[in-house]
């Protein structure tokens, strides 16, 4: 049987990889950024009242709409890759997918019903065209390097999360603190950047995700015992019978994919709940002082990083796509000045002790109140979230406003305490994946790179672990209690192991669809895998709709431990039939 030898691409590298991961890295940085950016205002813009310029929604249905949004926006993606399997090509798809969603957001920022829900329709069919295909010019980039896949994907992971981090972050940041149209645009104003990074420097790519040929009958690829790629002629049935075999474990892996997002996505949802309602968030004294610094390193340090990481771009492509790193130069320069005025604004804000009414309630704001000044305030959402102007500026205010705007008299500055934001959490899991990839990357660059159904089953393991932690942090809280104040310390550590657990799967998921589908049907089994995420998400938030109940009966850690037992089960039996899987991988490790 002759075999031969694929080509791997001599183009410019960056950390010992293709130049061209980083640009894919960036461009799925800024896409992430706007779908996390939007996601993270979503539900606040639509449940906040008017008066704070929300459309004062009921929870049921922001999170009705938002449970819509987030399924179809993984359903379409199988779409979207048939679609590029047979006609477009994946670079085209790409190009497509962005200009849509930069056109959702932009029609998002005008705030009016119409244009908010075409918004709405635009980010859900971009991202169908988007996903996928982006996928699978990563796979491409390894062509005869098969080994170093695993790597690559984990790496373009990290520009995923470090997309969501920044996006959570930022946009929620403008969207609250200067307002919801603002952190829309903002979300636009990336994926349209990200867009022409990845439109002028295409030509990196060569002919990786042009337009589909048709695929030659009677050949397949194997690797070696090295992890070389080849091409191996083989006769119409035997063919079939590989594609059939690797398929096969793709439908087991994305099977169980659904057990881990189903659980890993109640961050979302009932952890979310505990931050909120069970974890005691107030900070004092030098507590508070060092959450500021710490929380400005958090910020700060990974920005530093990928900003190293976009150098190395630079001085590797910059000859050969110039326009292409201008425009992704400038979206850093725009990160870096909104950070640095979000530093700034949080050293400078101060918390205030007001009485209202004969009712205290306390004030964070970046302005200087004198104690036992008189400042105008109005409840605009009946639930003390109050909006403040002071004697100069009242008049600034809407004529509704300021007719019920009541004084207030500044009894003491409370400049020693702050409430840690339960949203703030969320940015947890980006920042240790930030953190924690490149290790990753290496380490399944080495010997001691174990097979996929071993890494899923470590992922599912170290996910219910998370939860067990939970679940034991939770054990104090008494049975149908609403509110209670466990230390934040365990939901930093479930945090810290579902992230640990979601390096060991997610990436190398997307890493192993490639490496098992057929070429002309790639971009549509990426599709089908975040198909499977699709169903995860509604799962969890079905089952993540009964922590009352369950909390009422069975008490809070019972409904944590059911998420530590399942992943745990999938995570076993993953790995009895281990062996079986990679038989019918066929040589793919």
């Amino acid at each position: 049987m002759s075999t031969d030898k694929i080509t791997f691409d001599k183009s410019p590298t960056v950390m010992n990889h293709p130049a061209g991961l980083f640009i894919l890295f960036f461009t799925e940085m800024w896409e992430r950024f706007s779908y996390y950016g939007m996601r993270a205002l979503l539900v606040l813009f639509l449940v906040s009242a008017v008066g704070l310029g929300g459309w004062d929604w009921t929870r049921a249905e922001a999170l009705g709409l938002y449970a819509t949004y987030t399924g179809l926006v993984y359903i379409t993606p199988i779409f979207g890759g048939l679609i590029a399997d047979r006609f477009l090509g994946y670079k085209m798809a790409i190009a497509i997918g962005a200009l849509l969603m930069t056109l959702g957001h932009a029609s998002m920022a005008l705030e009016t019903e119409m244009t908010f829900y075409v918004g709405l329709g635009l980010l859900i069919v971009g991202n169908g065209f988007f996903k996928p295909n982006i996928s699978s010019v990563v796979s491409g980039l390894y062509k005869g390097q098969e080994h170093k896949k695993d790597a690559g994907f984990t790496i373009f992971y990290m520009g995923i999360n470090a997309g969501a981090f920044l996006g959570i972050l930022l946009c929620g940041y403008v969207g609250e603190k200067v307002g919801w149209s603002y952190g829309f645009g903002l979300a636009g104003i990336f994926m349209f950047l990200g867009m022409l990074q990845f439109w002028f420097a295409k030509s990196m790519f060569g002919t990786i995700g042009d337009k589909p040929v048709k695929e030659d009958e009677d050949t397949i690829l194997v690797e070696d015992e090295s992890g070389d790629e080849h091409i191996e002629h083989v006769s119409p049935e035997q063919k079939a019978i590989i594609t059939r075999d690797r398929l096969t474990v793709i439908f087991v892996l994305a099977f169980f994919t659904i057990f881990f997002w189903m659980a890993f996505e109640q961050a979302g949802g009932s952890m979310t709940v505990f931050a909120k309602d069970y974890t005691d968030r107030i900070l004092t004294g030098t507590a508070a002082a060092s959450f500021t610094i710490i929380n400005t390193i958090m910020v700060l340090v990974p920005l530093a990083i990928l900003t190293w990481v976009l150098m190395l771009l630079f001085k590797a492509t910059f000859k050969k796509v110039a326009l292409s790193n201008l425009f992704l130069g400038t979206s850093f320069i725009i990160i870096w000045g909104i950070v640095l005025w979000m530093v700034n604004k949080d050293f400078n804000t101060k918390s205030y002790l007001i009485d209202v009414n004969n009712v205290e309630a306390t004030i964070r704001t970046d302005a200087n109140i004198s104690v036992d000044n008189t400042i105008y305030v109005v409840d605009v959402d009946k639930q003390g979230t109050y909006l403040m102007k002071g004697k100069d500026n009242i008049e600034s205010v809407d004529e509704e406003i300021r007719a019920i705007a009541v004084p207030a008299t500044v009894k003491m500055v409370k400049d020693k305490e702050l409430e840690v934001p339960a949203s703030w959490f969320g940015i947890l899991n980006s920042l240790f994946i930030i953190i924690f990839a490149p290790l990753f990357s290496k380490l399944w660059e080495s010997r001691y790179n174990p097979s996929a159904p071993t890494k899923f089953a470590l992922g599912l393991i170290l996910l219910g672990l998370g939860f067990g932690v939970l679940a034991y942090g939770a054990s104090s809280i008494p049975l149908g209690a609403k509110t209670a104040s466990v230390s934040m310390i365990w939901l930093m550590l479930a945090y810290f192991l579902h992230t640990m657990g979601e390096l060991t799967l997610s990436p190398v998921g997307l890493s192993y669809v490639s490496k098992l589908s057929p070429p002309k049907l790639l971009s549509m089994m990426f599709g089908l895998w975040f198909t499977a995420t699709a169903v995860a998400n509604y799962l969890a938030g079905l089952m993540g709709s009964f922590i009352d109940k369950i909390a009422d009966e069975k008490g809070l850690s019972f409904f944590f431990l059911i998420f530590t037992a399942v992943p745990i089960i999938a995570g076993l039996i993953l790995i009895v039939i281990r062996k079986w899987m990679i038989k019918k991988m066929h040589g793919i490790e």
